[in-house]
């Protein structure tokens, strides 16, 4: 069998504008994203949506003429071989960004488990039908806003609440503090500054975080500052959950892991380098007794993938979703069914719900 032909289309949703304050120093107004269409000539097809950051047809033209030339030709079952190749063709030459790959990655595995006619997470080895969910804000505007929001995930009867505040100091605390005073003492917080701290303010917040049973502290410092997330995570006894944009994948995080940088570690499907990278990224971690979270790929269609990881993941506890879901929440043609707190597993073959095709044309910008 032989990949045959890879469209590539270069897309913009029409979900509601951010607001200014929303994804605090991006200037982004609407979701751009990719969709890759991979057939083969057995009559073999899947599709995967694929991150693009601010520019689709960027991130379009980095698919077609890096990507797309490499998978055109080969079969797609030989999924491990094909990931050892491109690290080697991507240091000689590509150096594409860390969420180029995935998507293609993503088609390989959705292939493959429909030819099994098995659901992709049973396909992987599954673990667990269904997987307890916990929210993550958005930039709010005000300290109020978290606290409010908070209440309404725990009274919805999700798993937790994480918090993504503004990077200032006292706003921060105040949000923090707020949070726990409307939900309890009973119901799971977690904190992520997304790199906001020096590592004097990072150790006073993380004393602070302790004193409210915050439930870990994720990326406080740039994931590159090693040396000073090994300090943290020496001096404090919240647990420090990082390696979520470090280039690498799994190799840097062995590192992190072996020089104690953090006490948990992140890996998704989109920025981490699709399906291969996630199961070895946890395998991995499992092999320290270290937890790895998966955190969001935050389009649904990249979500329903990172669920079906989750539910073959004995080390991953939760699946973390954006809100306000309807930025987030196209792209299928049914949600991701919820019930009690948790994502249930579709059953069909592959990712288990068909993308909304329809939507997509609507999309389109254009197509490579």
């Amino acid at each position: 069998m032989r990949i045959s032909d890879i469209e590539v289309r270069v897309c913009r949703s029409v979900t509601p504008e951010f607001a200014d304050s929303e994804m605090r120093f991006s200037t982004i107004k609407e979701l751009e994203f990719l969709v890759i269409n991979m057939k083969t000539d057995e009559g073999l097809e899947a599709a995967s949506f694929g991150f693009a950051a601010t520019s689709a047809r960027g991130a379009g033209r980095i698919a077609a003429d890096a990507l797309k030339p490499f998978f055109l030709g080969k079969d797609p079952f030989y999924r491990e071989k094909h990931w050892q190749d491109y690290r080697m063709a991507d240091r000689w030459w590509n150096h594409v960004p860390i969420y180029s790959y995935g998507p293609f990655d993503i088609c390989c595995w959705l292939m493959a488990a429909r030819a099994a006619g098995q659901p992709l997470y049973r396909y992987l080895g599954a673990y667990r039908d269904r997987v307890p969910i916990y929210a993550s804000s958005l930039v709010l505007p005000e300290p109020e806003d978290y606290a409010r929001q908070a209440l309404a995930v725990k009274e919805r009867g999700w798993a937790a609440y994480k918090l993504h505040p503004p990077g200032r100091y006292d706003f921060d605390l105040e949000a923090y503090r707020l949070s726990r005073q409307a939900v309890g003492e009973d119901f799971i917080l977690m904190a992520d500054p997304v790199a906001a701290h020096n590592q004097q303010s990072a150790l006073r917040m993380g004393r602070e975080l302790e004193k409210l049973d915050y439930y870990w502290f994720e990326e406080p410092l740039f994931d590159v500052d090693l040396h000073g997330l090994r300090r943290l995570s020496e001096a404090l006894d919240i647990p420090i959950c990082g390696t979520e944009v470090i280039a690498g994948s799994h190799y840097s995080t062995a590192e992190c892991i072996a020089s104690r940088c953090v006490d948990m570690v992140r890996t998704d499907v989109s920025w981490k380098g699709g399906i291969t990278a996630v199961m070895k990224t946890a395998h991995l971690a499992e092999s320290f007794g270290m937890q790895c979270e998966i955190h969001t790929a935050i389009l649904h269609p990249l979500e329903l993938v990172n669920l079906h990881c989750c539910a073959a993941i004995r080390n991953c506890e939760f699946f973390e979703i954006l809100l306000p879901t309807e930025y987030f929440e196209f792209g299928l043609k049914k949600a991701i069914p919820i019930e009690d707190g948790q994502a249930l597993l579709p059953q069909e073959p592959g990712l288990g719900i068909e993308l909304d095709w329809d939507f997509i044309e609507d999309c389109t910008l254009e197509v490579l």
